[in-house]
């Protein structure tokens, strides 16, 4: 019994120092240009709005250049599509949000111009803070309502695969793969519930970040511009068929 209880508070310790360790991690930081609106694709093409919303990941932190960014990449395989389309993209998203805090990003995203597409990538900072799943589904739910009744097509890109990040060391990386996958679940649900599309980033993309240390920037936490491009890829059949429903 007392082995038992020792190797509890043992196990627990050494999570909790390695909790320590990853906060004390050097990670990218935000690149404000990263937000500023671009432009992509041929100027006599339809227009399509696409905004970002979310954390870090929806900004782009861990490249410098917006077209690295998951947004722009997305942004520029849209204009290769057979339509050839002019692609204005914009993002409100904040690094280091969690759900809740997408209340503020949406009020953003609908001031002046409507979007026709929103992408939100949200739920990495939650499951690190251990924010009840049910309560990070109900916000994220509220966003995409929000959004969807200013007749705003949703695509969300569920929690990714913790358990791939190299930023933090076993046993807290699979502790945090699960959380996240539980998250992804409770998030997939929710937004199919109210009229958005989820993207199951997780099951789609975390066998490459698994495998391929390249797919993260030099924090092993924030995706480099090949790990956007393979988020990217996984959300472009949503976001393609979303641009293509009329509003």
């Amino acid at each position: 019994m007392l082995t038992a209880i020792a190797g509890t508070v043992g196990g627990a310790a050494v999570i909790a120092g390695q909790a320590v360790l990853a906060r004390g991690r050097r990670y990218a930081q935000p690149d404000l240009r990263l937000a500023m609106r671009a432009s992509l694709g041929d100027a006599s093409g339809p227009t399509l709005r696409l905004v970002l919303l979310g954390d870090s990941t929806a900004l782009g932190v861990g490249v410098e250049r917006v077209t690295d960014t998951v947004g722009g990449q997305l942004a520029l395989l849209l204009t290769e599509e057979p339509d050839g389309r002019w692609v204005e993209l914009s993002s409100v998203a904040v690094s280091g949000s969690r759900s809740a805090d997408l209340a503020t990003q949406v009020a953003r995203a609908l001031v002046g111009t409507r979007p026709d597409v929103a992408v939100i990538l949200v739920g990495g900072n939650d499951a690190i803070h251990f924010t009840p799943p049910a309560e990070a589904a109900d916000d994220l739910a509220s966003a995409v309502r929000r959004l969807r009744a200013a007749g705003v097509a949703v695509v969300v890109g569920t929690c990714p695969d913790l358990g791939a990040a190299r930023a933090f060391a076993p046993p807290l990386r699979q502790i945090l793969g699960w959380q996240a996958r539980r998250l992804a679940r409770v998030q997939e649900t929710a937004v199919d519930g109210v009229g958005g599309v989820p993207v199951d980033l997780a099951a789609q993309t975390g066998a490459v970040f698994r495998a391929d240390a390249g797919a993260y920037c030099h924090d092993g936490y924030h995706p480099s511009a090949d790990g956007y491009r393979v988020w990217a890829h996984a959300l472009l059949p949503a976001v393609t068929e979303a641009a293509a429903v009329p509003r």
